[in-house]
């Protein structure tokens, strides 16, 4: 999964910065990785996706664009359980914020797994370097 933002560099940078444990601190991913993925749903807009948010919430639709945030705009969208969010049965289209996004299912015949695992073998080696 991809991380967003920025550790605090000292526990004074943030007050919700995490104590100081002696472990190595988490490394995000870098601007290039972020890209990756960016260009890869890129090429997926016009596709039908299903869109898994971290609170359960499964919404299907067809992909209308995606920023460099991985923020997701999805048009005639429906819910996989209706009967649980009744409130999502009017609503058309709508705008994902990236943070919230759990898994996004793609459909097979449309994904290059080749060329999805050469461009990320590609980056690991230029973080290597």
């Amino acid at each position: 999964m991809v991380f967003w933002g920025k550790l605090p560099t000292s526990p004074r940078a943030s007050p919700r910065a995490p104590r100081e444990t002696g472990k190595p601190a988490l490394r995000l991913p870098a601007a290039d990785q972020d890209r990756l993925f960016y260009s890869f749903f890129k090429s997926l807009v016009g596709k039908d996706v299903v869109v898994e948010l971290k609170n359960d919430l499964s919404i299907c639709g067809t992909l209308h664009s995606v920023d460099q945030y991985l923020n997701i705009k999805l048009t005639d969208i429906s819910v996989t359980d209706p009967e649980k969010y009744p409130h999502m049965l009017s609503v058309k289209n709508c705008f994902i914020r990236g943070s919230v996004v759990r898994y996004v299912q793609l459909p097979a015949d449309e994904v290059d797994t080749q060329l999805l695992q050469d461009a990320a073998r590609k980056e690991a080696l230029q973080q290597k370097q």
